[in-house]
């Protein structure tokens, strides 16, 4: 949920979308389908408004958590500013009504299902950041990115993502099943660390360590998760 200006002392997404210059507003809320020219969508102010999305959060993050390695902020960023995340911020900001009143005379039953799309709705929540940083600058807009996004990184902090479950769905389309076992114990009983192996078919596709045999495990899914990643880019 968007914090008040009275709140924090600052503006928010809200405020700066109801100051865009009517040029800028326009075309954030113009679909591809409804104009000559894509370039005339929000699809360029969204591929801009992604970068500044990514940097804010980025920002915001860094000091934060001091002992986080590069891996797991990247993570942590990732399921702050997922689709889900963008749809719903661009819900607070009541952007499905503002995308109906935005559409053009005949186009009908095509703007209600933009405004069902949680993809469309996403992407227009990236072109208003877009938009804002081009009409009002980095130092007002990453502080407003950041309000509005509070509540995605302190939920990506309390429930981060399970990575065995989304390892074993990704295994499932390929009708493979992973297992786990514990490859080594080390250290003491009362600081005990455990190495974990993720194998498919008895073939290790990823290896993990922790102080508990399931976050070993999660560590071991990650790994994997990096691997199929990597091999479905190259």
């Amino acid at each position: 949920m968007l914090r008040t200006t009275e709140a924090d002392g600052g503006e928010t997404l809200a405020d700066l979308l109801d100051q865009l210059p009517e040029d800028l507003a326009r075309q954030v809320f113009t679909h591809a389908s409804w104009v000559e020219h894509r370039d005339e969508s929000y699809e360029r102010l969204a591929f801009l408004g992604d970068v500044v999305l990514s940097l804010a959060v980025s920002t915001a993050i860094y000091p934060r958590f001091e002992g986080y390695g590069a891996g797991r902020l990247t993570k942590l960023r990732a399921q702050a500013v997922s689709e889900q995340s963008c749809v719903d911020v661009a819900r607070s900001l009541r952007i499905p009504e503002r995308l109906e009143a935005a559409a053009p005379a005949g186009v009908g039953r095509n703007a209600d299902v933009l405004i069902e799309s949680d993809r469309v709705l996403a992407s227009i929540c990236e072109a208003v950041i877009g938009a804002e940083f081009i009409a009002f600058g980095i130092d007002r807009v990453l502080p407003a990115v950041v309000n509005a996004f509070e509540d995605q990184i302190e939920t990506a902090l309390k429930n981060p993502v399970d990575h065995k479950s989304v390892l074993q769905e990704k295994l499932a389309q390929r009708s493979e099943v992973v297992d786990y076992r514990i490859d080594r114990e080390e250290g003491p009983p009362h600081d005990r660390s455990f190495v974990a192996v993720a194998q498919v078919a008895g073939e290790e596709i990823g290896r993990g360590e922790g102080k508990t045999k399931k976050a070993a495990e999660q560590e071991a899914a990650e790994r994997a998760l990096d691997g199929l990643d990597e091999s479905e880019e190259s």
